[in-house]
């Protein structure tokens, strides 16, 4: 089976974890138990970024309705749609002053031919990744969901996410939860299929968050530790 560089299809998904389980034996047990992770593909280009800014430090339920509000300023959506927006129309919308901003730059970069959102699927990860958080109030984690969720890039790797970091810690036994610097040496093996890795670790982290699928027992040390806070009374 062919092993392509971005995921689009359940087929494309199914051969790179096979390849990243070639490449570390460890996922294998984890590819098991977890199963295929879903896709979770969201719109590219300005629109999917659009919406990833919208949703963050919000609940689902405002996000969503924010997003509804904000597409329907333009037939169709896009980054016009954007910069021909006043602002106060924008507050009004539900979006921040620093969104705002945020969504204006992007807008002119794209209006300007600064940078073009589709084209960065055929650039390596860490190029695309660069370009975007190049962009203003564009932070790593939002660069990373972009490439993942949005362009399929199979080798994008949102290091910051604690999720990920948590679940790493749990599954590949780790003392401690890596840090966002520590996660890019931990995952330099799973190239250029990181982002699998990514889905993988979330749906284990989904599992252990509903106290199913776990698959690393936690290590004794830290039990002893709880039973020497017990009886310290702490």
């Amino acid at each position: 089976m062919a092993v392509s560089t971005h995921i689009h299809t359940e087929t494309d998904l199914d051969a790179a974890i096979a390849a990243l389980v070639a490449a570390d034996p460890r996922w294998a047990p984890i590819a098991a138990r977890t199963g295929r992770p879903p896709l979770r593909q969201r719109e590219g280009g300005f629109a999917g970024l659009a919406q990833i800014i919208v949703s963050q430090q919000v609940s689902v339920a405002s996000a969503a309705a924010i997003h509804g509000r904000l597409v329907a300023i333009g037939d169709p959506f896009g980054h016009l749609s954007v910069l021909r927006a006043r602002k106060d129309r924008l507050l009004r919308v539900g979006l921040s002053n620093a969104k705002i901003k945020t969504l204006k730059a992007i807008a002119k970069a794209i209006a300007s031919g600064a940078i073009d959102l589709h084209a960065l699927a055929d650039l390596p990860a860490d190029d695309a990744h660069a370009a975007l958080v190049a962009l203003h109030g564009v932070g790593p984690w939002t660069a990373d969901l972009y490439l993942l969720a949005c362009i399929g890039h199979a080798d994008a790797w949102p290091a910051g996410d604690l999720a990920l970091q948590e679940a790493a810690r749990v599954a590949f036994d780790l003392r401690t939860r890596p840090t966002a610097k520590e996660m890019g040496p931990l995952a330099e093996p799973w190239r250029p299929y990181r982002a699998v890795a990514a889905r993988l670790l979330w749906s284990y982290y989904r599992a252990m968050k509903n106290r199913e699928g776990v698959l690393v027992t936690p290590p004794a040390k830290p039990a002893k530790s709880r039973k020497k806070r017990s009886a310290n009374g702490r």
